[in-house]
């Protein structure tokens, strides 16, 4: 009662705001669950749905649920889809759980041999029996998390190194970090998929061109990187000067400096930070579909046109369904980070 007075009802105006708030928050949580699920349809099909405005359509959502996994990729050959999200689920969990043993042999396996085992499965190698499945059969969930896997895998090195250049000492090294990040922040997301999609074929020879699906996943890895640049500067930034100095008196190299003393502490400053960035690019993969990529999202629309499945409540759903999907992800992310904090906030008082 004490900490609600004191938070919640300070002042007249500070109880009027709580009050007004909280009759909001209950308005909004029974328009939620009225719409999802006190009136939703459950069974029947779309008869039931189409006799239904009150309420979701979730047999709507569970008959394309398939499409909206694996969009159009051929049913015989899905399995390697889940296969290939089952290693890298359980490899992403032994990576995050920080008490897990030889957390090094699953970093290693996670960047070094499961691209490739991914590759091969999705794709697939004549020479291993596994039809070749051409990309532009991609789509759904895979590529939403095809997508954020890799921007967040990539960007965050090639962000420390252009954070660590930008600092540099070496005039052209720093510019050329500096040039890099400023220009890429400086222009829209979707400049960059379009330079990527349409403008880079245009400049190489057509060997040479990358796969459509690559295109955007360059320009995603690229464009996140320069953000996460600058969140990694910040961090080298509140790094006191001493520490420093004390490495260099003590004769340690930059590498070993880097490596072992700045980076660890700079990367823990900005944890809020870098995950903000996670999510933020988890959600900015919904542009793709700008390119012709068919996500998740894109996926969702559509399944939503389709003319068999005409109701009041089908978009309504799909967009519900969606902003679920996107919520429990981005609500994860978020999670695991205060967590972090949390246990690294206990080591320092230790």
């Amino acid at each position: 009662m004490t900490w609600i007075k004191r938070n919640l009802f300070s002042t007249p105006f500070s109880g009027a705001l709580t009050i007004c708030f909280v009759l909001l928050a209950v308005w909004l949580l029974h328009q939620f669950l009225s719409f999802g699920i006190l009136n939703a349809v459950w069974s029947g099909g779309r008869e039931a749905c189409r006799a239904n405005p009150e309420g979701a359509c979730w047999p709507f959502i569970a008959e394309k649920f398939d499409y909206l996994r694996y969009g159009a990729y051929p049913i015989s050959e899905r399995w390697r889809v889940d296969l290939t999200q089952a290693i890298g689920a359980i490899l992403i969990a032994w990576l995050l759980w920080t008490k897990a043993p030889r957390r090094k042999l699953a970093a290693m396996l996670f960047f070094v041999f499961y691209p490739v085992a991914a590759f091969v499965l999705l794709r697939g190698v004549a020479l291993l029996h596994l039809p070749v499945i051409d990309t532009t059969l991609w789509g759904g969930l895979l590529i939403t998390l095809l997508m954020s896997i890799v921007g967040i895998v990539f960007s965050l090195p090639i962000g420390i190194l252009l954070a660590l250049g930008r600092r540099s000492d070496l005039p052209i090294v720093k510019a050329v970090c500096l040039t890099f990040i400023e220009v890429v922040r400086g222009v829209p997301f979707i400049t960059v998929l379009f330079m990527a999609n349409f403008m880079m074929p245009l400049f190489v020879p057509d060997y040479l061109t990358p796969d459509r699906l690559l295109r955007p996943l360059i320009a995603i890895a690229l464009f996140s990187s320069a953000y996460m640049a600058e969140v990694v500067r910040a961090g080298l930034q509140a790094i006191p000067k001493g520490q420093y100095e004390a490495a260099k008196a003590l004769g340690i190299s930059y590498f070993d400096m880097m490596r072992l003393i700045v980076l660890p502490q700079a990367l823990t400053i900005v944890i809020p930070s870098i995950v903000s960035t996670f999510i933020g690019l988890f959600k900015d993969t919904t542009l793709v579909a700008i390119v012709g990529i068919a996500d998740f999202l894109k996926a969702v629309e559509t399944a939503r046109v389709d003319p068999s499945w005409a109701g009041p409540t089908i978009s309504s759903t799909g967009y519900l369904f969606a902003g679920l999907v996107y919520w429990g992800f981005c609500f994860g992310m978020s999670r695991y980070s205060q967590s972090m904090e949390r246990q690294l906030a206990r080591g320092h008082k230790s």
